[in-house]
């Protein structure tokens, strides 16, 4: 049986780790000298009570390390397994980089195979789906990532941010337009597509944000069918409402609501809510 390793920028539905025999990598986090490590003594409620306390330090995140993946591979596998490792886009972590030197280590023991999703959130949880039904199908790993490598330039994730602040400190955006977005009181709208993040537009409020999110997707997809993804950090009902609105718009053949990451919230910030059109094959 092939097996399947994810990082902690994956947004996970509930369910899905155990249904489709998924284990997951946890980042770092880091508020000022104090460590966590991302559901492991850090969870998603803990995680916002030290964001909502301005005493702390703003948080950081840092990628696994390589000893960390070794580590991870041998705890959770046994040597001459097959593992497909399935990691946020290398365009704006070093996830995918110490995957792929911990491969190398164990290179003869273990047979790792390293994927650059070029994406994250639940675009890369669709891709698991997606591997683990092709290879229920009898296809070989060979077929699975070739597949996988197909898929990427058509999955899109589009984020509506609360604030810019966040994505600011975190150098997903420059700090010129975050802090003219601010003084606006704008809410962007930010494109992750073939690995980087785009702000695309900036409106003024939550629900003129949904709307163009939803428009902007309608651009990107028309009628094909998709695999439809809401996300959200601490904004459920923001994330409903797009989920109903996106149903109307986009020919959706399933859908899935759940949080964004730790890692995702960190660098986008609390009240993001974001749209994920994942191709039906």
């Amino acid at each position: 049986m092939m097996r399947i390793v994810v990082d902690g920028a994956v947004d996970l539905p509930s369910g899905w780790a155990e249904k489709y025999d998924l284990k997951v990598i946890p980042i770092n986090v880091h508020f000022g000298e104090k460590t966590y490590i991302q559901n492991v003594d850090l969870d998603m409620n803990a995680f916002y009570k030290l964001v909502d306390d301005k005493s702390n330090p703003f948080p950081k995140t840092s990628q696994p390390s390589p000893h960390q993946f070794v580590e991870f591979y041998k705890k959770n596998y046994k040597p001459g397994e097959t593992i497909l490792s399935i990691h946020i886009t290398s365009k704006l972590s070093g996830t995918y980089a110490s995957a792929v030197a911990a491969a190398e280590e164990l290179k003869g023991t273990y047979n790792v195979i390293t994927f650059d999703s070029l994406g994250g959130s639940m675009g890369t949880a669709f891709m698991c789906r997606t591997a683990r039904e092709m290879e229920s199908a009898g296809k070989s790993v060979d077929e699975i990532v070739h597949h996988l490598e197909s898929l990427r330039s058509k999955v899109f994730i589009i984020l509506t941010l609360d604030t810019l602040e966040y994505a600011r400190r975190s150098g997903r955006v420059g700090a010129l337009s975050a802090s003219l977005a601010s003084m606006l009181n704008l809410k962007p709208i930010a494109l992750l597509k073939d690995g980087l993040v785009e702000t695309v537009d900036k409106v003024r409020t939550r629900k003129a944000a949904l709307t163009r999110a939803i428009a902007l997707g309608k651009e990107l997809v028309g009628d094909k069918p998709v695999h439809l993804g809401i996300v959200h950090a601490r904004d459920l009902e923001s994330g409903k409402a797009l989920m109903e609105d996106a149903k109307k718009n986009f020919n959706v053949k399933s859908a899935e609501l759940t949080d964004l990451s730790i890692s995702l919230a960190i660098n986008f910030g609390p009240g993001t809510v974001g749209l994920v059109l994942y191709p039906v094959e």
